[in-house]
């Protein structure tokens, strides 16, 4: 039987987010609901009723359905099949009644027969995910099922939450979504962390498919530009992989990256107020919709942090007015001073990059995420704009506490002559990015932008403590590639 959903006929069963948002805009008449199908969570069998807790993965609660039993000595005692559900089961519950219950912790529950509940998907004896909380570590060993747990299931969701909202701040701001290639012959970042692709039915051949060295992309950054230079601003949400060897909580193989290019840019500080326009914005709209992102408990390694801590993190974004910049010489005076009294495992030292232990202390140094400006252009990428005192150039890193470095952006060089004396200067082929240096002589125009890693961001808003939560299937040096 078809439904209207927005105006438009459905046959899709209801979902539990659906019956959580009718309880909260106050509607307490009862309704008679057909087909609500989900997994169960928990079980608990009395005497005349059972409770049994549902998830469909739409929400972080679980749907309640009380369900009355036939009792001991009725004709449907020897087929009382409400002994047979068990946590992880599929179901189908047909002719439920929607209950409110405005004095209890769940405004609302589901009423139904026993014989109205139908098992649809049976688990094994030994099926892993109980009722019982389930720690981090023990869940990754289980790629198949983590993602049914409370707490991952939930992060997962998060996650389609901040791309929407990152979706709609760019529409605001008249940015258009683009689609970059995955496949390219060039390495944009230029540290030869690559990964390699050929054709199976060419292994072993002289010929290549495409006829050169072909590499997974670590960054669409120099595809956008060509874009930028014909749509004013765009944007994209694309996978990326870096084939470095760090094996940390922080780094993936594969991950995704957001990017953005900006036509008419022509200085860091106003690439810096659009990037933090735009965290603030997604933190906002967290913040709007906590009840439906976060579960009643958030588990962080091996403790427990309540939902407040996590909404503490995302008001505090919104809280400061601008976050503070320092330029890149100021934060080694800093590190510097701190580095006498209590010594970090390296040394900061002006020309060279900063450290995790030296990003994460800058942040947590001034409460607050904040940009470092102006690096040197030795330990940056060959297409930054350079800057007057040519020593350094014009870019940023963005720094939040405990993550370290959340995003990278720069002012792009525009001038063809400035670009290649740089390029030659680091022994680079002129002829292998001549379709990107004719940018500079074919309408060139100030531009600029950023990459940010959505698992980095997202873990570092959800309190999680590693990135490998924050995607569904990690990829990361040193793991397996089975799943």
């Amino acid at each position: 039987m078809s439904r209207l959903v927005n105006g438009v006929p459905s046959t899709l069963p209801r979902t539990f987010k659906s019956f959580f948002n009718r309880a909260r805009s106050g509607s307490n008449d009862p309704e008679t609901v057909e087909n609500v199908q989900g997994w169960i969570k928990s079980v608990r069998l009395m005497k005349n009723m059972a409770f049994v807790d549902l998830q469909d993965g739409t929400t972080p609660h679980t749907l309640k359905l009380v369900v009355q039993r036939a009792g001991v000595g009725s004709e449907s005692s020897s087929e009382d099949h409400l002994r047979k559900l068990k946590t992880g089961q599929s179901v189908t519950v047909n002719s439920a009644v929607w209950m409110p219950t405005p004095t209890r912790q769940q405004p609302f529950e589901l009423q139904a027969a026993e014989d109205a509940v139908r098992i649809v998907g049976d688990v094994p004896a030994s099926y892993p995910l109980q009722k019982k909380s389930h720690s981090l570590s023990f869940l990754r060993t289980q790629p198949t099922l983590k993602h049914r747990s409370h707490y991952l299931g939930a992060l997962l969701r998060f996650r389609s939450h901040v791309e929407v909202a990152l979706t709609q701040f760019f529409e605001l701001h008249d940015c258009t979504k683009v689609a970059p290639p995955i496949l390219t012959s060039g390495d944009c970042e230029g540290a030869g962390e690559l990964f390699r692709v050929e054709s199976r039915a060419r292994w072993g051949q002289m010929a290549q498919y495409f006829g050169q060295e072909t590499y997974l992309t670590v960054s669409t950054q120099l595809h956008l530009e060509v874009l930028a230079a014909a749509l004013g601003r765009c944007w994209t949400l694309s996978p990326c992989f870096r084939a470095e060897e760090s094996d940390t909580n922080r780094h993936l193989a594969e991950f995704w990256m957001l990017e953005t290019e900006l036509s008419f840019i022509d200085n860091v500080y106003d690439l810096t107020v659009f990037a933090e326009t735009m965290l603030k914005y997604v933190a906002q709209r967290c913040i709007d919709r906590q009840q439906d992102l976060l579960p009643a408990l958030v588990p962080i390694g091996s403790n427990a942090e309540d939902v407040k801590v996590v909404v503490e993190r995302w008001e505090a974004l919104l809280a400061r007015g601008q976050w503070p910049r320092l330029t890149y010489s100021e934060a080694i005076t800093l590190l510097q001073g701190q580095h006498v009294s209590q010594p970090f495992s390296f040394e900061p030292v002006w020309g060279q990059d900063l450290q995790t232990e030296h990003e994460k202390w800058l942040a947590a140094h001034l409460d607050s995420p904040v940009f470092i400006t102006d690096y040197p252009r030795s330990c940056k990428a060959f297409y930054m704009k350079q800057n007057t005192d040519g020593r350094t150039v014009a870019c940023f890193d963005l720094l939040v506490p405990q993550m370290g470095e959340l995003i990278g952006g720069s002012v792009r060089e525009d001038n063809y002559e400035t670009l290649l004396q740089e390029m030659s200067r680091r022994n680079m082929n002129h002829e292998d990015l001549a379709w990107y240096t004719d940018l500079r002589r074919n309408g060139s125009a100030p531009h600029g932008g950023f990459g940010l890693g959505l698992e980095r961001f997202v873990a570092w808003l959800f309190g999680a403590h590693n990135i490998r939560d924050a995607i569904p299937f990690s990829r990361s040096a040193g793991g397996s590639i089975e799943l």
